[in-house]
């Protein structure tokens, strides 16, 4: 600081004055990385409000049907807005997918390591799976993997394969509790078809399932579970 202050000092035309107030502007200016603006800090919730308008209209519309216009129109942001976020209404079409399955897999790891969830029998066990399965497909915000389902052959095979990825993983933390009830007699089909025949039954829900006209999701749940299990005397 010394150095700077005879710099400053000696500098021709500045007063003592002068020299001091310049000194404490550079003693008080921040080290590091300057500080983000308002419309920085906001960037990461514009994305989330572009990904949550496109889920929605994909969803409703159809991603070919979909413009990026209406995408930017439903986020109350300018026509531009979504290119600033995303190279393409492909990339968002990607990301709205990578989004929900990521959501899905904390979803369902929190419902299979929550408090207990260990010690229940595997039908208890399979029951929350099937509860928070329906909360990814039905409930509040729901529209990510319904496109997902339904969309990603729009992506390119490479993004397919990433996102196939996460399906994967995904559909793993079926299997222990698939396994168990197969071991138990309570599941008769073979672990692996059993799996895919439950999810697709499962999924294809998105496609009827009105929440003014049916059942509530814990009504769905106990009637999967009669559908899928057989009961024991």
């Amino acid at each position: 600081m010394l150095a700077i202050n005879r710099r400053i000092w000696y500098r021709p035309g500045v007063t003592p004055d002068a020299a001091q107030t310049l000194v404490d502007a550079t003693a008080k200016r921040p080290r590091g990385r300057p500080r983000k603006t308002v419309d920085e800090r906001d960037d990461g919730n514009r994305r989330q409000a572009l990904l949550t308008a496109a889920a929605q209209l994909f969803r409703r519309k159809g991603f070919a049907a979909t413009t990026t216009r209406d995408i930017a129109a439903a986020a109350g942001m300018q026509s531009g807005s979504p290119f600033y976020h995303f190279k393409s209404k492909e990339a968002l079409l990607y990301a709205v997918m990578e989004e929900g399955m990521h959501s899905a897999l904390a979803r369902q790891r929190a419902a299979v390591v929550a408090p207990g969830q260990a010690n229940l029998p595997p039908a208890a066990q399979l029951h929350t799976l099937v509860r928070a399965h329906f909360d990814v497909l039905l409930g509040p915000g729901s529209d990510f993997v319904p496109v997902m389902l339904y969309e990603s052959r729009s992506l390119p095979q490479r993004q397919q394969k990433s996102l196939g990825k996460l399906i994967g993983d995904y559909e793993a933390l079926w299997l222990p509790v698939l396994t168990a009830l197969h071991a138990s007699g309570e599941l008769n089909a073979p672990v692996r078809l059993a799996r895919l025949l439950i999810l697709g039954a499962l999924n294809w829900s998105v496609q009827w399932f009105d929440p003014q006209k049916g059942a509530s999701l814990q009504e769905l749940t106990d009637a999967a579970m009669a559908l899928f299990l057989k009961t024991t005397d």
